[in-house]
């Protein structure tokens, strides 16, 4: 059967369709040029290893992140390590094993509610619960654990649909080949959604680097060295600014825009960073 051509008019809507959709995905693409070059033609001039290696001093009159750097690592680790089972075993009991559609309904619907919640919010509730009620403090613990609540409805979501996506027919192999139903989850379907877990981990560490609102309340301002190795108690109960608290405490408190501009370049270079080992991981955890 021969396709009819189209008339005039439908090819004017087609071609201007086609050009906004264009326009859209060059703007797009010419929007976040102009912020990552804006960001680092302003920031890399002044990042200097004397700016990263060091830690400020009111006294000795010096500027260093090195403490900011280190506390936005454990944050990301910590987090990580709580959010990424319980996400992952969510998302997977959801999908697998959850029989109560309504019940399924409703968690789905507080996920996605829980994810729409300004950061703000989660800042108010872990300074009431976790600093006050549970006597945790302005700490990094503090801090973690707020960062696990916003994170986790990212996990569940993006794992629940990604196991979504595997072939019915992947499980029903599977099952009538004798596995049971753990071991088939095991063998078949999370590596078959590796990507999506991947993925939401992604998201996950972005929102963790990029916050600061909730951690103005729960993990503090504080400037200080924090070393995990010689003190586990003293790291985890101490208060401890991260790379953007820091960055709105240079511009906003101090009025050292230089400064601020560093440590935004070095956020995004650090957001790379993660966000490319991650893709590795994936794809070594999916071969």
């Amino acid at each position: 059967m021969e396709m009819q051509p189209l008339s005039g008019r439908r090819k004017a809507y087609d071609l201007t369709l086609r050009a906004l959709l264009y326009l859209s995905a060059i703007l797009t693409c010419a929007l976040l040029l102009f912020i990552i070059g804006y960001i680092f033609w302003n920031g890399l001039p002044h990042v200097t290893w004397e700016l990263i290696s060091s830690k400020g001093s009111y006294i000795q009159d010096t500027i260093g992140i090195l403490p900011n750097i280190l506390n936005t690592i454990y944050l990301v680790v910590v987090t990580l390590l709580i959010t990424l089972p319980l996400g992952v075993g969510a998302a997977v009991y959801l999908t697998e094993y959850a029989a109560n559609r309504r019940l399924l309904a409703v968690i789905e619907f507080a996920t996605e509610t829980l994810t729409g919640i300004p950061s703000i919010i989660f800042g108010l509730v872990g300074m009431l619960f976790f600093c006050n009620f549970l006597s945790l403090g302005r700490s990094l613990l503090a801090g973690c654990l707020t960062l696990v609540i916003m994170t986790i409805p990212t996990i569940i979501r993006t794992t629940q649909e990604s196991l979504k996506t595997v072939p019915q027919s992947y499980r029903e192999a599977a099952l009538g080949l004798g596995a049971g139903k753990w071991h088939m989850i095991r063998t078949v379907v999370l590596p078959s959604s590796v990507d999506g877990i991947v993925t939401g981990c992604i998201l996950a560490v972005g929102r963790i680097v990029g916050e600061s609102a909730a951690l103005l309340f729960t993990a503090g301002m504080g400037m200080s060295l924090n070393n995990f190795f010689a003190s586990a108690d003293k790291f985890i109960h101490s208060s401890g600014a991260s790379l953007t608290v820091a960055l709105y405490v240079y511009a906003r408190e101090r009025a050292e825009f230089d400064v601020a501009f560093a440590i935004a370049a070095i956020l995004m270079v650090l957001t790379l960073v993660i966000n490319l080992s991650a893709k590795l991981v994936g794809r070594k955890l999916k071969k």
